[in-house]
């Protein structure tokens, strides 16, 4: 392997790397990667976006994923919640008025 750098003040190897689409970059760890978990619709189209918002983790570093996270938890909490809502009693008969 060369250490040369060129004019552009790039490493040899980077630069037939550039060149070369073959030649895979390094794996860096750190770097963002998607999950590539399935999201199967629920046929709640609430529920269904605040699922799909999970794949916005997939670009952010791990520091960014607790803020997707918590918002799809919360997201999820109010859907179950609206689902155990439930209508008041129906108002009482309004009392009939005599107009003699």
């Amino acid at each position: 392997m060369s250490d040369s750098v060129t004019a552009a003040g790039v490493t040899a190897e980077a630069a037939a790397a550039q060149a070369d689409p073959a030649v895979e970059p390094e794996y860096d760890p750190a770097a963002p990667a998607p999950l590539n978990v399935d999201r199967i619709p629920t046929g709640n189209a609430d529920v269904d976006a605040r699922l799909e918002r999970l794949s916005d983790a997939d670009h952010l570093a791990t520091d960014g994923h607790v803020e997707v996270y918590e918002d799809v938890h919360k997201g999820l909490r109010d859907a179950l919640t609206a689902l155990d809502a439930r209508p008041g009693p129906p108002a009482p008969p309004r009392p009939y008025e005599n107009r003699s």
